[in-house]
């Protein structure tokens, strides 16, 4: 296969995988953030502590984040279907994406969350501030940087899970790698298809990093 013909299906593979990572990351972010810090208000001593539902969250985020991806995404297509109309294509992807990653997510954000000094909370708590004010004021802003840190890791891990979408109609990267590069043998093809991907990974990182050290950087000036 030549540069020529390669082309045309690497950009529209490219295309495909950056609609499906980044509308899951945004379902993503909109379902973990608010999990993630309910696992944290609704544990021992938090502001709306409530164990029984803090098991609840826990043992939902557990099962989602034990299941792997492959089988979650052939056991969605019912779901898939029935929201999107097909589970075929791009847009359908998105459906078992952000339901395999919200969990994993969410783990990110209670990890982020919880490293803010304790000290800050009970600052507000005895000043009388709600959760609007604990969460808007406090755990947020100063989680920032980690939570743009899970937000990194998340876009790279569902890179990764789009690439498994393509062996069941889900198009992007993954669909052109094994429809042209294995089942057609041409190696070429194949490894053009690991250098984007590769060179994807890499920009998301690098950007992600950046931006870690950007507010990190203001939070010790501030």
């Amino acid at each position: 296969m030549t540069w020529s013909e390669m082309q045309p299906l690497l950009t529209q593979g490219t295309y495909d995988t950056l609609y499906m990572v980044l509308w899951s990351t945004l379902v993503t972010v909109a379902g973990g953030l608010p999990i993630g810090i309910l696992l944290v208000l609704t544990d021992k001593g938090g502001l709306l502590q409530n164990r029984p539902l803090n098991k609840v969250l826990g043992v939902i985020v557990n099962i989602g984040r034990s299941l792997p991806f492959i089988i979650l995404l052939i056991a969605l297509i019912p779901v898939t279907t029935a929201v999107v109309g097909t589970f075929i294509g791009p847009t359908a992807m998105i459906v078992p994406l952000a339901i395999g990653a919200i969990p994993f997510f969410a783990r990110l954000v209670e990890t982020a969350v919880r490293e803010v000094d304790h000290g800050l909370v009970e600052a507000v708590e005895s000043m009388g501030g709600g959760v609007p004010t604990l969460v808007g004021k406090v755990l947020l802003p100063q989680a920032l940087p980690s939570l743009v840190a899970a937000v990194t890791t998340t876009l790279i891990t569902l890179i990764g899970y789009s690439a498994m979408a393509g062996a069941v109609g889900g198009e992007g990267l993954g669909s052109k790698a094994i429809t042209y590069g294995f089942q057609r043998f041409e190696t070429g093809f194949m490894l053009a298809t690991v250098v984007v991907l590769i060179a994807i990974v890499t920009v998301i990182q690098l950007i992600g990093d950046g931006v870690v050290r950007l507010l990190a950087r203001r939070g010790r000036t501030a």
